[in-house]
């Protein structure tokens, strides 16, 4: 699992049949004290997460497409949570809302 936060929707006009109705989230990845690290993931949206919010990324193949509940699919990272507070060492990295 990872940490992120979704800085964008992605849309194509043309793509495989498994995305119609669901949204593609563009997700900065987190590093340990709440920064970007320089890196991105595309992830399908699970839980109705929205730009500027701290997210829980499950970015691993099969384990996504579970939780989408369809096998095969061209799916590898998925938005599993919204993040209320994240604590590091006992210090509070993240805190929304």
């Amino acid at each position: 699992m990872r940490i992120g936060r979704v800085v964008g929707t992605v849309v194509s006009t043309i793509c495989s049949p498994i995305f119609e109705g669901r949204r593609l989230l563009l997700c900065d990845l987190l590093d340990a004290s709440g920064e970007p690290d320089g890196s991105y993931l595309i992830c399908v949206d699970t839980v109705g997460s929205g730009a500027g919010e701290t997210v829980l990324i499950l970015d691993e193949g099969n384990s996504a497409r579970q939780v989408v509940g369809v096998s095969p699919a061209p799916i590898r990272a998925v938005v599993v949570g919204i993040v209320d507070q994240l604590t590091v060492d006992g210090e509070l990295v993240i805190h929304e809302g």
